[in-house]
C-alpha cells in the first residue's frame, strides 16, 4: 500500500478515507470544510482543508460521487479534475448543480472522491503517416446508432 503525505490546513478538515475499505473502493471521499447553497445551474468551489504530496508518476483524480449525481444532480464541474504531483496547495472541489432544486453543502459533507492513479509521460514522435487500422479515421458515431 502506498503512503502519501497529507497536510491538514484547517482544523475542520477530514482526511480522505475509503468508505468500504481499500480492497473494495477505488476512491476516497473528500469532505467540504465550507457551507454553501448551490442553486440550479450554479457552480462554486468548496475547500477541503487538505493538501497532499504525490510521488512522481502519480496523479490525483477528483471524481463525482454517484449518489449526489443521481439523487440531486450534483457533480464535479471539471470531472475528472487532476491533481498534479507537483501541486502542494489546498484541494478544492468545483461543484455544479444540474438538478431542479437548490442543494445545501454542509461542513463535513462528502462531496467528491479522490482516486490516486499511476500515469505515463510521453514523448512525441512526429511522422508523415500513421499505421493502418480496422477503424481508420472513423469516429463521432460512424458505426451508427
Amino acid at each position: 500500500m502506498m503512503k502519501i503525505k497529507i497536510r491538514r490546513l484547517n482544523d475542520a478538515a477530514i482526511l480522505p478515507e475509503y468508505q468500504h475499505g481499500s480492497i473494495e473502493d477505488a476512491g476516497m471521499d473528500l469532505c467540504s470544510i465550507e457551507e454553501g447553497v448551490l442553486k440550479p445551474g450554479e457552480y462554486k468551489i468548496f475547500k477541503t482543508g487538505i493538501a497532499i504530496s504525490l510521488e512522481e508518476g502519480y496523479m490525483g483524480k477528483v471524481a463525482p460521487r454517484s449518489g449526489l449525481a443521481l439523487k440531486h444532480g450534483i457533480t464535479v464541474l471539471n470531472a475528472e479534475g487532476t491533481i498534479d504531483p507537483g501541486y502542494r496547495g489546498e484541494i478544492g472541489i468545483v461543484l455544479i448543480n444540474h438538478g431542479k432544486e437548490a442543494f445545501r453543502v454542509n461542513k463535513g459533507d462528502r462531496i467528491a472522491q479522490l482516486i490516486v492513479q499511476k500515469y505515463e509521460t510521453v514523448e512525441w514522435e512526429e511522422v508523415e503517416q500513421l499505421s493502418d487500422s480496422k477503424r481508420g479515421e472513423g469516429g463521432y458515431g460512424h458505426t451508427g446508432v
